[in-house]
């Protein structure tokens, strides 16, 4: 049957086969000289030549019918108006394209094809407010000027990248660690069909694919290798955005980092890869520098981050407010209880003031019950 697909075909094929990693398809792309057919095709003996193709996986080449349904598969793409881009499509990501190891394929959901500028926004799943606050307006005024936002679809960071760009009526990308079938997190499922509506949503691997440890980090390094910056928000020194910041750094993008707390763990992978090297950004001025981009080139826009606005005309606090919301400078997370004792106050009257200040969004209530500024 290999004989009767066609190169597209083939490559669907050998990106979905279990027990064939990137490493080895590269390889096995070379020894065939690109001929996917040709690689499905390969006698047992020359597969054996191909370095780190054992017994097993030349079985699973030569017996791919056995372990992909073609057929089924070629079925659901068009049930759910999935493509499948590969290299050499003129519909694949360029800058994707020209990276050391890019997907054989991309699936594609979504009518949007990358036209412009891409920057990837990544961070930490457990953002703080003032990261997903950061996350938002850097993403909204950066799809405003005419760049593609991508990131992950992950919860905290990433999906507040998304939400930013749409917001502003913009394009935004979002490649799955998983199949297109499985929506992850589920909590996304809205996020995932307005992302399809207004910008495009991708992946390297089949349906029913399960996000694993494996998953994510190629995951990673597509958000990188799309794109010509990448901004970390917010992560730990272990959280998974620093794997999207080295693959940066390996594929020769721009890699920045916003500062944060130096007593927040989710600062401490952003203030590591500004000691190693990246750029520090703490404005869309900033990262448009860094990208060799001026302002000039973009349509004015009616506000700079909604910044300036906001400080111009700032809500009237009363004194008990006040004494409050000083207690958050410098970007505090505290709780009802350790205010009250900290101003000397029952935590009756506490309560209302946060409850005001949350109302006026100057502070924002977690999800464990402490509060920290907006």
């Amino acid at each position: 049957m290999s004989s009767s697909l066609n190169q597209r075909q083939a490559l669907l094929v050998l990106n979905g086969l279990p027990h064939v990693g990137p490493i080895m398809l590269r390889r096995l792309m070379d020894a065939f000289e690109g001929d996917a057919v040709a690689a499905l095709s390969g006698q047992r003996a020359k597969l054996h030549s191909v370095p780190g193709i054992g017994p097993k996986a030349a079985d699973v080449l030569m017996h791919w019918e056995d372990r992909f349904d073609l057929a089924k598969e070629v079925a659901q793409m068009r049930r759910t108006g999935t493509r499948f881009f590969i290299q050499g499509d003129e519909k694949y990501p360029e800058l994707l394209r020209e990276t050391y190891d890019p997907p054989i394929g991309l699936y594609w959901q979504g009518e949007y094809i990358v036209d412009r500028p891409c920057v990837a926004i990544v961070g930490t799943r457990r953002s703080t407010l003032y990261g997903r606050s950061v996350t938002k307006k850097f993403a909204s005024e950066l799809a405003r000027l005419g760049f593609c936002i991508v990131s992950g679809m992950a919860s905290g960071t990433d999906t507040a990248a998304h939400e930013g760009a749409l917001e502003a009526g913009g394009k935004t990308v979002a490649v799955f660690g998983c199949g297109l079938d499985t929506i992850y997190p589920p909590e996304n499922k809205d996020l995932y069909e307005n992302i399809v509506t207004h910008g495009a949503v991708a992946s390297e691997f089949p349906f029913g694919r399960r996000a694993d440890r494996q998953t994510f980090p190629m995951r990673n390094r597509v958000v990188a290798g799309m794109c010509q910056g990448v901004i970390v928000i917010e992560s730990a020194v272990s959280g998974g955005s620093m794997i999207t910041a080295r693959f940066a750094g390996e594929q020769g993008r721009t890699l920045m980092a916003v500062p944060g707390r130096i007593d927040q763990a989710s600062s401490g992978g952003c203030h590591q890869l500004i000691r190693d090297g990246a750029i520090m950004v703490t404005s869309v001025d900033d990262i448009l520098e860094e990208l060799r981009y001026k302002r000039t080139q973009f349509p004015a826009q009616e506000s700079d981050l909604g910044l300036k606005d906001a400080e111009s005309q700032p809500p009237s606090l009363s004194v008990a407010e006040q004494a409050v919301l000083n207690c958050f400078a410098g970007g505090e997370i505290t709780s009802p209880d350790a205010l009250a004792e900290r101003l000397d106050k029952p935590i009756s009257e506490i309560s209302g003031v946060l409850m005001g200040l949350e109302l006026k969004r100057l502070l924002g209530k977690r999800a464990d019950g402490r509060f920290e500024p907006r």
